[in-house]
């Protein structure tokens, strides 16, 4: 080797350290960058070169500048990024719902129904004051106002995590886009693979992208021999080096919301996925919120007509001129259990009581209501005629096909009675609840309007307590329709459910937590840039430019030696 090669290779050296000390002040400037990557430079012996017999090495050379990176470990921590995702999601929901339902507050549901019965309660020990009946009434509608109040919130809720899945289609079509960018300039940079470097920087863009993308949905990425990635979600995929698939919203209706979803938009056909935040959204949405609206609507329609068959069975301090059913019938002439009431009566019977103002006494007729399936059964027209045939009173169908019944003599008022059937509860007659659901629940007009019609007896117009006693009990009263369970077991497991929910909903979310955390960590420990590491290798280059500068004025003296010769 001549002196002009072990010049050229010290210069080579020179320049082989000024590279790696270049890379090691990137990796110190980038120590706190968010996405960052440690690079690192890949150096190798110099191809020898043959001087006589003897084959002597030509120096150091850079091979390339690559990103320290497990991609399996990337893989992995983004579904772990995404598991994540979904379980924040449903924690944060489940603790809005708590915070809404607030069980341990004084304005909870089960507060106000202990102040409404007890409300009912003091009635039996004034069963003369109507301002007594006044304040139980008052009491019903402050019950209802907070359960309305409750499924509004709740619907609201709801309404807000649909409105972030329906814009989360921007942000995925967004971050697709961006990838597919970074995949064409990181091929163009690498020439396919002509070069053994990393496009260290768009890469780390690549991947920031990539990684806000798992938080959205879960994703398998597959990185191809151009250096560009495949992106799937499911078996569809969203990127495919420089090819990327819009998605769009398409919305549904779904119990009374009209509920989006995200496609593909060159498909028609819905996400596959499983984690990310738009899972725990759709879940939120769908599963936790639709689910707790769908059983307080349940527990408020049980309250509504089990109740109201209750209260439907007594008679108040007055008696009625007149009343009008609220709930209507879809056909007049099918059997009542079938006739498309919102509450389904059963076979039975009730009483008609019509009380004579001014000789005090009583006519009691029972009504049988005949829904045993044999022969034929009572229609709402079938109702009526036998209504008409009471002494007293009449009875017609309005024209929206509810039930009204007047009293035909102006000392007289009608009241009713003991009804096994259910039909008056169904038909809204004598009741103390309207509604069809937790959002529609209220107290009937006529009782609003009139305290007296409050029906605290069972012996006649104003004359007992009996029928206050078995409503100031309801709320522990076995329900057959509930397999014998009372309104206050059914409200108890429609709340230890939800409370269930948030618990196994919190340890989820903390397991996905630790879980990526811990992937974080080997990933730190592999990709993330360590201040003492580079600092060893900063003094490790410097000493080797040092020795090769040496190296070349001691080359440099002998060259001046040689050249005086």
């Amino acid at each position: 080797m001549s002196l002009f090669s072990s010049i050229r290779m010290a210069g080579n050296t020179l320049q082989v350290n000024d590279i790696a000390l270049q890379v090691v002040g990137q990796n110190i400037a980038n120590a706190n960058t968010p996405g960052y990557i440690r690079e690192e430079v890949i150096l190798s012996p110099a191809p020898t070169q043959r001087r006589g017999n003897l084959l002597l090495g030509m120096g150091v050379m850079c091979d390339a500048v690559v990103q320290l990176i497990d991609n399996f470990l990337e893989e992995r921590l983004r579904g772990a990024t995404s598991e994540e995702a979904s379980g924040n999601t449903l924690e944060q929901t489940h603790t809005d719902l708590e915070e809404l339902i607030g069980e341990l507050d004084e304005t909870d549901l089960s507060t106000s129904m202990t102040k409404f019965f007890s409300a009912i309660s003091e009635i039996l020990n004034q069963p003369e004051s109507l301002s007594v009946r006044h304040l139980a009434v008052l009491q019903g509608e402050t019950l209802t106002t907070d359960i309305n109040r409750l499924a509004q919130r709740v619907a609201e809720l709801r309404v807000d995590v649909n409105g972030r899945i329906q814009d989360m289609a921007a942000d995925m079509n967004r971050l697709i886009e961006e990838i597919r960018v970074l995949n064409v300039r990181i091929a163009e940079t690498e020439g396919g693979n002509v070069s053994a470097s990393d496009a260290v920087g768009l890469r780390d863009q690549r991947l920031v992208a990539l990684t806000s993308l798992a938080e959205m949905i879960n994703i398998r990425v597959v990185e191809q021999q151009s250096g560009c990635v495949t992106v799937y979600a499911g078996g569809d995929y969203l990127v495919f080096e420089g090819v990327s698939r819009e998605v769009e919203v398409h919305l549904s209706s779904d119990r009374g919301l009209s509920v989006a979803d995200i496609y593909l938009t060159d498909t028609q056909a819905p996400l596959d996925i499983d984690s990310g935040m738009l899972n725990g959204l759709i879940t939120s949405r769908d599963d936790v919120l639709g689910d707790f609206l769908d059983r307080l609507d349940e527990f408020a329609r049980t309250f509504i007509f089990e109740f109201n068959k209750v209260f439907s069975g007594g008679q108040g301090m007055t008696g009625f001129d007149e009343v009008t059913g609220t709930y209507q019938a879809a056909q007049t002439d099918v059997p009542l259990n079938q006739a498309g009431l919102p509450y389904t009566p059963t076979n039975g019977s009730f009483e008609v009581l019509v009380h004579n103002n001014r000789t005090g006494l009583t006519q009691t007729t029972d009504v049988l209501v005949d829904l045993n399936g044999i022969d034929r059964d009572m229609t709402l027209e079938d109702l009526r005629d036998t209504l008409n045939a009471i002494d007293g009173i009449s009875a017609e169908i309005t024209l929206n096909r509810a039930l009204k019944i007047t009293s035909t003599d102006s000392n007289q008022q009608f009241g009713f009675g003991n009804d096994t059937s259910g039909v008056l509860a169904a038909l809204g007659i004598n009741t103390f609840f309207d509604g069809l659901g937790a959002m529609s629940l209220s107290v009937n007009s006529v009782v609003r309007a009139d305290s007296s019609k409050f029906t605290a007896s069972r012996g006649g117009i104003g004359a007992d307590t009996d029928n206050a006693v078995a409503m100031a009990n309801f709320n522990d009263m076995p329900i057959a329709s509930e397999g014998g369970v009372s309104l206050n077991v059914l409200y108890d497991q429609m709340i230890g459910d939800t409370t269930q929910g948030a618990t196994v909903a919190t340890a989820a979310a903390e397991s996905a937590r630790v879980y990526r955390i811990s992937l974080e960590g080997q990933k730190m420990a592999m990709s993330g840039v360590n201040l003492d590491e580079e600092a060893v290798r900063m003094l490790a280059y410097q000493r080797s430019f040092q020795a090769s500068a040496r190296y070349i004025a001691a080359l440099d003296e002998l060259f001046e030696m040689l050249v005086s010769l």
